[in-house]
């Protein structure tokens, strides 16, 4: 396995050791992630393509708020909070849909597609109120690469400026270009967040719980941290295995507009602090792990594909889903392990070696963050004031 450290923070002094593991599973800490880390970051919502149409919407549940994405009849994508400035109630429901106007179903107060108010019943009860006062609350966005991006508080680095130093990779995909594969998918699972996220860029379980990625890429795999992204990669190499894992290898077409050595790469994006793609030569997969408490995460997935119709390119796409369903099932039951291992009073926190370099700039990143990540002990309740 091949480890580098690209451009990352200052050199953390605890950088030889895991986070403690009362941060994986304590509530103020959770709360604490909420508020410094989790607000600012960067979540996708869908595809421009998922919403072509003025006033096709998509939505996403994260951290307590429903926000949505919706084309206007200027053809501009905007977010808001999916909340009716009258009461409260929520405008929406669903992950998606196509709406002439957002109506609410308590008391009916309309927004147009721009979310300006536009009419509420009974209007002289409310004597001053001015329309434009009360529109719905925007919500920061960027569109990258196709991809519609959100976060709660604009605050740090744009999703283009993480993304920098990977671009020349990621172009050739044509990510603009895409369309779903299917629909969203939501799988809940009762581990703490960032044991999702350590595992999917951990490097070192690769050959030990992952027999059949091991077959595919030999000892091609390597990963790479930077002060953004973490970046993983691994070679298809000739060989056996299973039936899915033949039919990979010799079924695939070329993708002409991949070079030589994509035709044949697994690349992996992990965007600080918990969105990833999946990038393969026929397809790419977004996913988000979505804290839900501190014990508690939603894997939020769905995947992208460019048109083809070519029944060598379909049958690619029904193997690599059937190589990664089996990789799933395999990270599921690892992370339940790690959650499990975590409540014994035996555990405070591991070492990380000098090639776990995605782990430990994960963990240098948090304690910059949060400080109080740097104990090895949970501090005495009432520790965090938001």
């Amino acid at each position: 396995m091949t480890a580098r450290l690209r451009s990352v923070p200052a050199a953390d002094p605890d950088a030889g050791l895991s986070l403690p593991v009362w941060t994986y599973r304590d509530p103020e800490f959770f709360a604490a992630e909420q508020a410094l880390v989790l607000r600012a970051a960067w979540q996708i919502v869908c595809h421009v393509s998922d919403i072509a149409a003025p006033g096709d919407w998509h939505t996403l549940e994260f951290i307590g708020e429903s926000i949505i994405v919706i084309r206007g009849d200027d053809h501009e994508i905007r977010a808001f909070t999916n909340v009716c400035r009258h009461r409260g109630a929520r405008l929406v429901d669903g992950a998606s849909g196509c709406a002439h106007k957002l109506v609410c179903p308590y008391h009916a107060w309309s927004y147009g597609r721009d979310g300006r108010l536009t009419g509420l019943p009974g209007r002289s009860q409310y004597p001053g109120l001015r329309l434009e006062d009360h529109g719905l609350a925007p919500v920061a966005l960027e569109i990258w690469q196709g991809f519609v991006f959100v976060r709660l508080e604009d605050q740090g680095p744009s999703v283009a400026a993480m993304m920098h130093d990977d671009l020349a990779a990621v172009l050739p995909y044509r990510f603009a270009d895409l369309r779903a594969l299917g629909r969203v998918t939501l799988r809940p699972r009762a581990v703490n967040w960032k044991i999702i996220a350590d595992n999917y860029s951990d490097g070192l379980h690769i050959p030990v719980a992952h027999p059949g990625l091991k077959r595919l890429f030999g000892t091609s795999y390597g990963i790479a941290a930077g002060a953004h992204v973490d970046r993983m990669w691994g070679d298809i190499e000739p060989g056996g295995g299973s039936w899915s894992e033949r039919g990979y290898r010799t079924l695939r077409p070329r993708v002409d507009h991949l070079d030589d050595a994509a035709q044949n790469r697994w690349l992996y994006f992990k965007l600080w602090p918990n969105v990833a793609f999946d990038i393969y030569p026929d397809q790419v997969d977004f996913m988000q792990f979505l804290p839900i408490s501190a014990t508690e995460t939603v894997i939020r997935e769905i995947s992208y594909a460019l048109p083809d119709d070519r029944r060598e390119m379909k049958a690619a796409r029904y193997l690599n889903w059937r190589i990664n369903r089996l990789v799933n099932a395999e990270d599921t039951a690892l992370v339940a392990r790690v959650q499990a291992g975590m409540a014994s009073a035996s555990y405070t926190q591991g070492p990380l070696g000098n090639s776990e370099v995605c782990l430990r700039a994960f963990a240098a990143k948090l304690r910059a963050a949060i400080p109080a990540a740097r104990s090895p002990q949970r501090p005495a309740p009432g520790w965090f004031r938001s």
